[in-house]
């Protein structure tokens, strides 16, 4: 019994040595978790900030819309200057706390990356993970959202038939395939609410790259006389006879029709889900280049050109385009006003008609 005792005193001292000694000496990734912990509390004090911040931000906003009077702005202000400067302090506490836990224990925190801990055996956390002692949790403040948010971004993409309007002709005497001449455009757009108060007026505008393919009938194919740019027929059956123009343009819409307006009590937005879009408007850009392709078989064998040359294509691009479409999709038109060819005997210009989709 005697030696029982004295064991378990040697090793009480044993422990109570070597856990002072720890705390006094922290390895390696013990100090780098403190250092981590510590700038922590800078992260927390400027998180705060920037969330009262933006809720003044809100505040203001509401006053100016007259949602609220003076006098509730400067309560709504001192709550939220209140709230943000208890989060900090009971924050920090709770870093503090953690890194007294980590100098008293050397606990192993490389793990640790918020301010929120958890205490239990076995318990689910809100993630439905399994606690089993001490697990601290990311404790970043909650986004608050702007109160007005009046501009909106989104990808534009659009496909469908294209052609040319040639002087003195209609589109039923083309000289270009009407189902095999095809437009593409993929763009980004921002759309920005014209009044304060109302929503049935936005601007939309952007960046976008245009495709325009022309197919020529009766085995055609461009050629550049030097002159002028012509169709001539190629001495060679062609299999595929495919001209290319590449567009870089600004496009710029008025966007007008009804929307909702759906409130909550610290943010509004206007909704224009399930109703009528319609835009009118133009674009204006540069040519980034022209190819055309030509497929045929000479001596038993297939051929394919790809020729690349300014054709004698007009390098302004600008012209006229509108859209009228429900939700997402429309249907969407666009004609250039510039000619297709500079000194051709005849002006021809690019006219398309597709769909459009704003993937909002």
């Amino acid at each position: 019994m005697k030696s029982l005792i004295t064991l378990s005193s040697a090793l009480t001292i044993w422990i109570l040595t070597t856990t002072y000694s720890y705390a006094q000496n922290p390895p390696d990734w013990t100090k780098a978790e403190v250092e981590q912990l510590n700038s922590l509390k800078e992260q927390i004090i400027q998180e705060e900030k920037d969330g009262l911040k933006k809720e003044v931000e809100n505040i203001n906003a509401r006053l100016q819309n007259e949602v609220i009077s003076e006098a509730e702005a400067e309560t709504l202000k001192q709550a939220a200057a209140e709230k943000h400067a208890l989060n900090i302090e009971n924050r920090i506490a709770i870093v503090d706390n953690q890194l007294a836990l980590i100098n008293r224990n050397g606990i192993d925190s490389t793990k640790i990356k918020g301010t929120s801990i958890i205490l239990g055996i076995g318990r689910e956390d809100s993630d439905n993970d399994r606690v089993f002692g001490i697990h601290v949790k990311s404790g970043s403040a909650k986004k608050i959202k702007k109160y007005d948010r009046r501009t909106t971004s989104d990808i534009v993409f659009a496909f469908g038939l294209n052609n040319v309007v040639t002087e003195g002709e209609s589109l039923e005497d083309s000289d270009f395939k009407v189902a095999g001449s095809r437009f593409a455009e993929l763009g980004w757009a921002w759309k920005t609410r014209v009044f304060k108060n109302t929503n049935w007026l936005r601007l939309k505008y952007g960046l976008s790259v245009q495709f325009n393919g022309l197919k020529p009938t009766e085995n055609r194919f461009f050629v550049d006389t030097g002159e002028q740019t012509e169709l001539q027929v190629h001495p060679l059956d062609l299999d595929k006879s495919k001209f290319r123009m590449d567009n870089l343009v600004v496009p710029v819409h008025f966007e007008f029709g009804p929307s909702k307006k759906i409130e909550h009590d610290d943010y509004f937005r206007y909704s224009t889900n399930n109703k009528v879009k319609i835009g009118l408007g133009g674009y204006a850009g540069i040519n980034l280049g022209v190819r055309q392709k030509l497929k045929f078989e000479e001596n038993g064998k297939d051929e394919k050109l790809k020729l690349k040359s300014e054709y004698n294509t007009n390098s302004f691009i600008y012209g006229l385009s509108g859209y009228i479409g429900w939700q997402g999709v429309a249907l969407y038109a666009k004609y250039d006003l510039n000619t297709l060819f500079k000194n051709n005997g005849l002006d021809q210009r690019n006219v398309s008609l597709g769909l459009r989709f704003d993937m909002d």
